[in-house]
């Protein structure tokens, strides 16, 4: 073999060597580091509180920090909150109005809400969906977009049907109503 390739080898391994102890290190029995999981993970409601605790307007401890922290005393972050990417009040109105609607998901930072769909009560051939989008960092009558669907149940399945734009503009209308009674309530504080 060619001493200078023998010698060229030497640096490279050195360099990995710190690497390949640190993953070792990360190995372990994988028994070990499983556990049962909760009936109430999977509790749609549970991840709803769970969502609202973590993004709370009012800067209640547990809230979602991630850059530079929280704010001084009676000072709102253009977010409503440190580290969410839209208006809190209006991220959490939205949750609360339409948390009639099983969550199917939520992205704080983007501003979407995603439900499932939802049938009223007693009724067994009609469902609904909503899309939430939290479009800013101010709260503003412009800031919530709501987009709904509907399906009614045919002899083929669920099929697609119209529904009023009114119904959106009146949940958008209850999302604004809600984010200033929360904002209303932490100014109080």
């Amino acid at each position: 073999m060619n001493p200078s390739r023998i010698f060229a080898f030497w640096p490279r391994a050195i360099l990995l060597l710190p690497l390949g102890l640190a993953m070792a290190g990360c190995g372990g029995d994988l028994a070990s580091q499983t556990r049962e999981v909760e009936a109430d993970e999977y509790n749609t409601q549970s991840k709803r509180d769970q969502l609202l605790r973590a993004t709370s307007p009012t800067g209640a401890s547990g809230g979602i920090t991630l850059f530079g922290g929280g704010t001084e005393k009676g000072q709102e972050s253009s977010a409503g909150a440190g580290g969410l990417g839209v208006n809190a009040f209006l991220w959490r109105a939205t949750l609360d109005t339409l948390s009639f609607m099983p969550l199917a998901s939520a992205d704080p930072f983007g501003g979407v809400i995603i439900t499932d769909w939802h049938a009223p009560g007693g009724v067994s051939n009609e469902r609904f969906k909503a899309t939430a989008y939290v479009l800013g960092r101010q709260l503003r009558s412009d800031g919530v977009r709501i987009s709904l669907f509907r399906q009614v149940r045919g002899p083929g399945g669920w099929v697609d049907a119209p529904i009023s734009t009114a119904t959106a503009a009146e949940l958008e209308d209850k999302v604004l109503t809600r984010a200033r009674e929360l904002r209303s309530q932490s100014a109080g504080r």
